[in-house]
């Protein structure tokens, strides 16, 4: 079907007397995400005719949404499709191309239902998943082997097994050996984390379905409190300005037992070049307790076309294009990218290549999302200022206690200019 589809908009395309156009993509900044990039502007630039070029966008999600606010709102048209997070379809709305009509109704029933109503708003369609994101636990499976210990169920169990294993391969020589690495820096990287935290520890996820701005509360302040223990002593001190490749490139180095990250890391970390190929395990992140729930941030980022750009309908079919399943299971198997299509969490060669998607697609659906919908326009300063009181927690500058009570303080404030 999809072949039948992009082939009659092919035609279209390059009919005899249609220009050939030039459109230019948004891509990642991991180098892994831009050849892949590359490889399918390529593929798709010689089978419809049209060039595609790449630009590797900002490594930082909040750094990328506001290069991309100045473009659109300035009409900037050097960038044609734009890779957004999930948290920017209602922000970015107005600015974006509605796809609604341009896509297949089977091509639509393909993706994750929630993801396709989480990309439509006010009716308008404004991006395609691409690939979705979900947090998980990385560990060194033949260090806990080696010490006899299982993979942790609860935060407070990864910290006690961390520093055993810390101690150990300390005492063996490595000091710059540490437990847990994780993105700690002040941007939307650490919302997410400490989003898990929080609601691991059943301290919701800042604000409610209701819009009630909820995140000052015991539970919460327990899980930044813990979070805080961790730098120092099982987290390096430098975890506080942790991105992901920060964490990834320590614990692809040998310097870590345990690591949160994304999906995308697994296929690094598998790598024929990698020196911990076959040593590396995947497992949900830890419950707050015993009794209590895992909980990892829902991420993932979908393809959007400017409105602004002078090549729309070609634009569009490269989209198609690059979120059908095919170009998905491509991305599967070679960077470890989790699809936004279900059925390629049964597909045999996409789970060979990587094991853990068969649970990750039965989590995806539970996973904690960002408050954007309940924030709307607001969410990128409600995440600052959620971003910048864990951050203090963590570097010491106030207690969980205080520097929650001033979140929700700000948050208040922010309600009642802004509203939503």
């Amino acid at each position: 079907m999809r072949h039948w589809i992009w082939g009659a908009a092919l035609a279209a395309l390059t009919a005899p007397g249609a220009q050939a156009a030039e459109i230019t993509l948004s891509c990642g900044s991991q180098e892994l995400e831009v050849q892949l990039c590359k490889e399918a502007a390529a593929a798709w630039s010689a089978e419809s005719g049209h060039t595609a070029t790449v630009v590797p966008a900002p490594e930082q999600s909040n750094q990328r949404y506001l290069e991309y606010l100045d473009l659109l709102s300035r009409g900037d048209a050097s960038i044609d499709i734009l890779q957004i997070d999930v948290i920017w379809p209602s922000a970015l709305a107005g600015q974006l191309v509605d796809l609604s009509g341009h896509v297949p109704v089977a091509t639509l029933g393909e993706h994750f239902a929630t993801i396709m109503a989480n990309n439509t708003v006010a009716g308008r369609l404004v991006a395609m998943p691409w690939f979705t994101d979900a947090g998980i636990l990385y560990y060194r499976q033949d260090l806990l082997e080696k010490y006899g210990v299982e993979v942790p169920v609860t935060w407070s169990e990864l910290a006690d097994t961390a520093l055993l294993v810390q101690e150990g391969e300390r005492a063996e020589g490595n000091d710059d050996f540490w437990g847990f690495v994780f993105q700690g820096q002040a941007y939307e990287g650490l919302t997410c984390n400490a989003l898990e935290w929080i609601g691991a520890a059943g301290g919701g996820r800042i604000v409610g379905e209701d819009g009630t701005i909820t995140v000052d509360n015991p539970a919460a302040a327990l899980a930044l409190a813990r979070a805080a223990a961790w730098v120092g002593t099982v987290a390096p001190p430098r975890v506080t300005q942790f991105v992901e490749e920060d964490a990834r490139i320590t614990f692809q180095l040998g310097n870590a037992a345990f690591m949160r990250n994304w999906p995308y890391a697994w296929a690094l970390l598998s790598g024929e070049d990698s020196a911990l190929r076959g040593k590396v395990g995947v497992a949900p992140l830890p419950k707050g307790s015993r009794f209590g729930r895992h909980a990892a941030a829902l991420g993932g980022w979908q393809l959007a076309v400017s409105r602004h750009s002078a090549n729309q309908d070609a634009a569009i079919d490269f989209v198609l294009y690059l979120t059908s399943a095919a170009e998905q299971k491509r991305r599967a198997i070679a960077g470890s990218y989790a699809p936004t299509i279900p059925s390629l969490y049964e597909d045999p060669e996409v789970l060979a290549a990587n094991p853990f998607f068969a649970e990750l697609g039965r989590a995806l659906p539970a996973a904690v999302a960002r408050p954007s919908s309940q924030t709307a326009g607001q969410y990128a300063q409600v995440s600052t200022l959620f971003w910048e009181a864990v951050h203090n927690t963590l570097i010491g500058d106030g207690s969980a206690l205080s520097n929650l009570a001033w979140l929700e303080d700000r948050l208040l404030l922010l309600r009642s200019r802004a509203g939503w």
